[in-house]
């Protein structure tokens, strides 16, 4: 059950766009200053590395085409660096944050760096992995994130399919990830990820982030990617389940051909031939030269 620990305002109007001015941006030295005030170290279970240069809050925002009536979901806030530059644009913002301690401190810092604008926060003191849509104090029209990089997949593949209100999404994950997430079909890194975020909607990369700019330093590159919902597949939970059990058992073993690689899932050989043909799918084609529209008409075909 997640605790909700609210601090909100009335949402702003049309014309009230938030002012940036209003807002101070954390550098290096506040963010070091917080974590020691915390007693914060951060941790590779939670996928922690806080991002202390304003430029890069400030390019994540813009690339996120959001704007003043948008009401923006953020995972995982940490100190507050990114959500301090989403204040400074959107009408809202609810972040989600699993650690009570980051959790608990983040209205504070931003009533401190920007006064004007610490009404339009939540925090939900939550694992972002089980988090509801009804657990959210107002529907979120975007996701903007850092998302931590051990379970970045899941919890986009999750929040896109719990918040149907969702129209856009840019997070930042490990660069290799955002490779195989905007990867089109045919490509080498192209699988599960790529079918299944294209499930919701359009994917692409929208740039990379140097490792200099967090705290600590991860050892990896980073990469931004943006998911534009299109709704040309349906919401439907157990009809996205049975489309998204078809990807995974055509990726489980990607050198075989769909015939040979769906054979569990259909119940023989003969039976994944005969569905494939049925949705128009060659039997001796593998998956990754699948686009996701192929799995959706071979997951609607009835079995024999």
């Amino acid at each position: 059950m997640a605790v909700l620990l609210v601090q909100a305002g009335p949402a702003l109007s049309t014309d009230d766009t938030p002012a940036d001015t209003d807002v101070r941006l954390l550098g290096p030295a506040q963010i070091r200053r917080l974590a020691d005030e915390l007693g914060v170290r951060p941790t590779k279970t939670l996928g922690q590395n806080f991002v202390h240069d304003g430029n890069t809050v400030r390019r994540i925002v813009a690339a996120s085409g959001v704007g003043a009536d948008d009401t923006v979901l953020e995972v995982g806030p940490g100190l507050g660096s990114l959500t301090l530059a989403l204040l400074g644009t959107v009408s809202r913002v609810v972040a989600v944050e699993i650690d009570p301690v980051l959790a608990t401190r983040l209205p504070a810092t931003v009533a401190e760096q920007a006064p004007s604008r610490s009404a339009s926060l939540s925090v939900v003191t939550a694992d972002a992995m089980s988090v509801r849509a009804t657990d959210l104090p107002y529907a979120p029209t975007a996701l903007v994130a850092n998302l931590p990089y051990n379970v970045a997949v899941p919890v986009l593949l999750h929040l896109l399919a719990e918040c149907p209100s969702i129209t856009t999404a840019l997070v930042m994950v490990q660069a290799e990830v955002a490779d195989r997430l905007a990867a089109p079909p045919g490509n080498r890194v192209y699988g599960v990820p790529s079918v299944k975020a294209r499930y919701f909607g359009d994917v692409s990369r929208a740039g990379a982030v140097g490792r200099n700019v967090f705290w600590p330093e991860p050892k990896v590159e980073s990469g931004l990617v943006r998911v534009q919902r299109t709704d040309a597949h349906s919401a439907d939970p157990a009809a996205r389940a049975r489309v998204f059990a078809v990807i995974d058992a055509a990726f489980a073993q990607r050198r075989k051909t769909m015939r040979s690689a769906l054979a569990g899932w259909a119940g023989s050989p003969v039976e994944a031939e005969r569905r494939l043909r049925a949705a128009g799918i060659d039997p001796q084609i593998r998956g990754e030269k699948l686009d996701v529209d192929d799995f959706v008409r071979l997951a609607a075909v009835e079995p024999a």
